[in-house]
């Protein structure tokens, strides 16, 4: 499907009460993020929302993104869950993208990035799965990185070593946030942690839309 074809899908799931003014249209930002969202770089989508008779930066819509505060969710009940981390660059530094997914749907259950890995930032994670997706009798499904194990172990979490199977899950989910981040060369340029972190978690809700 095309990525212009997004428009065709309702935008109701983005929230924008953090709209104070009506300078702009909801939906004309709603539109904007579910473009950006959707591969679309901020220079089409500024282009795009000119159409529609609205002008507004760049920066501007890269905003909206952060200040609608999109969290992943999900409502199924998951007896395992994997969870991995992978290596994404802002500003042309090393980050580590945290993530966790449900096996059976693909669809994001927390997103977090790190300025680097430990097994306290590994710890923080898995407390904001639990608390986040009410997990209570769940195993995780973990490489065998001696953090991760480590940090299970610390909170005495069920797990399983497991380089395939169900962890193809999250290795097909980053493989798409790489494509995703690497196609916006100008998502991460000049953006601090916290905003890059923003723009992840909005675009892991936009994934879990169009994966149910």
């Amino acid at each position: 499907m095309s990525e212009f074809n997004r428009l065709s899908e309702p935008t109701e799931w983005i929230d924008v009460e953090f709209v104070e003014r009506q300078r702009t249209l909801e939906f004309a930002i709603q539109v904007g993020i579910q473009l950006h969202l959707a591969r679309v770089s901020l220079s089409n989508t500024k282009q795009y929302l000119e159409r529609l008779g609205v002008e507004r930066s760049r920066t501007a819509i890269h905003d909206w993104v952060r200040k609608a505060d999109l969290q992943p969710d999900s409502d199924a009940e998951q007896n395992q869950s994997p969870v991995d981390e992978t290596v994404i660059r802002v500003n042309g530094q090393r980050h580590w993208l945290y993530a966790a997914v449900d096996p059976d749907t693909n669809q994001f259950l927390h997103v977090r990035l790190f300025q680097t890995r430990t097994t306290q930032l590994t710890m923080l994670f898995l407390r904001e799965l639990r608390e986040k997706q009410q997990l209570t009798d769940v195993t995780f499904v973990i490489d065998a990185a001696t953090h991760s194990k480590a940090a299970l172990d610390r909170l005495g979490l069920r797990f399983r070593v497991n380089c395939h199977g169900n962890r193809n899950s999250v290795e097909r989910v980053f493989r798409e946030v790489k494509r995703r981040t690497s196609s916006l060369s100008n998502t991460f340029s000049n953006t601090r942690l916290l905003t890059a972190d923003s723009w992840l978690n909005a675009f892991a809700v936009w994934w879990n839309r169009y994966q149910s």
